[in-house]
């Protein structure tokens, strides 16, 4: 007889970025802690003190010392520790590619520590001639103007049908010129400050660059008079696939507009990219979305929707948007070591 027991991993090293601090602690301390692990956790420098109120909160609820332990600190510090430490077991980080690199590197060069990434993207949004356009733009503002923008599924490469283009395009720079702090629309529709002066500068330069490469700003990209990192909403149109703002991971309220003609196509322009974290489809035809979807070389795929989540259903990227899978059974799996054992039916055991 065999049979197969799921066992805690052991230590985990959890690292998690600024932009949705407790949602992204939340997502990897549940499962940890749900199959038995013990944690070492490691806010982002920005934003470390939704994390200590977790940890005064489980101290309050009675969890044993040494359970949780939260260890604020910079990247190239705690975070290096984390990932080299010899009696850390697992290692899970949501950020950049360019770092979730290096923390495959330090992981294999010490214990061979099991790695989980969830890292960068540049979602690909398909936008058919028969889309319901209204519908389709207030989808593309939440997807790409939430959180300013600083989300790693934001559909920052939008692919619009030529027949739909131009009446598109028209549509949501009215929409993103009404997306404003204190919108009183409601907080999803208000802008978000980006998270620094780092940002903000990092941003305003990615706007510069798009239009020394000739792409058409149509709207946005300027500094807000407002106390704060406020960038107004930016649409380039004629964006082409060479284009840096159309192949690296912005990170801030910009969206590359694209045309196209045939499904096939633009599927193929879409997967062309070192990211694979989000892609959507917007279309009437339920055959056209069930077939494309199957070719789309991203970890979560929308029809006629985007950033809806469900804590039940994984979430994680193919290609360099990172390893393994947020949420559901699989993340569950993440944190736990699959052990079989056989026993002999004929052998000598013994009742107590």
């Amino acid at each position: 007889m065999s049979i197969v027991k799921r066992e805690p991993v052991g230590v985990c090293g959890q690292i998690v970025p600024w932009n949705f601090p407790l949602l992204m602690g939340a997502w990897k301390l549940g499962p940890a802690l749900a199959t038995g692990n013990t944690i070492v956790f490691k806010p982002a420098e920005l934003t470390p003190l939704s994390a200590l109120r977790v940890g005064e909160l489980v101290t309050e609820a009675g969890f044993p010392d040494g359970v949780l332990n939260i260890v604020p600190g910079y990247g190239a510090t705690a975070g290096a520790a984390i990932a080299k430490h010899m009696d850390i077991d697992k290692i899970a980080f949501t950020g950049s590619t360019l770092v979730g690199r290096e923390i495959m590197r330090m992981a294999a060069e010490s214990n061979i520590k099991k790695v989980s990434l969830e890292l960068g993207g540049k979602g690909a949004f398909i936008l058919c001639e028969d889309a319901d356009l209204d519908a389709a733009v207030s989808a593309t503002v939440m997807g790409i103007y939430f959180n300013a923008g600083q989300t790693c599924a934001a559909c920052s490469r939008i692919y619009v049908h030529e027949d739909v283009y131009d009446s598109y395009v028209q549509k949501l720079k009215v929409a993103a010129d009404g997306y404003r702090p204190g919108n009183k629309e409601g907080k999803l529709m208000e802008l978000s400050p980006v998270i620094s002066q780092k940002q903000y500068d990092r941003v305003l330069n990615y706007i510069e660059i798009g239009k020394k490469e000739g792409a058409t700003l149509v709207t946005g990209g300027a500094r807000m008079d407002e106390k704060g990192y406020y960038i107004t909403p930016a649409i380039f149109a004629d964006v082409k696939e060479d284009m840096q703002i159309c192949k690296e991971e912005i990170f801030g309220p910009v969206v590359c507009i694209m045309k196209f003609k045939e499904m096939d196509e633009v599927v193929a322009r879409a997967n062309d990219s070192i990211y694979g974290l989000a892609a959507g489809i917007w279309t009437r035809d339920i055959d056209k979305a069930m077939r494309y979807t199957t070719f789309l070389e991203a970890g979560t795929v929308w029809v006629n929707t985007w950033l809806g989540l469900d804590i039940a259903m994984p979430f994680g990227g193919y290609k360099q948007s990172g390893i393994g899978r947020e949420n559901g059974q699989e993340a569950l799996d993440l944190y736990t070591e699959s052990k079989t054992v056989y026993y002999a039916l004929n052998g000598p055991f013994v009742k107590n």
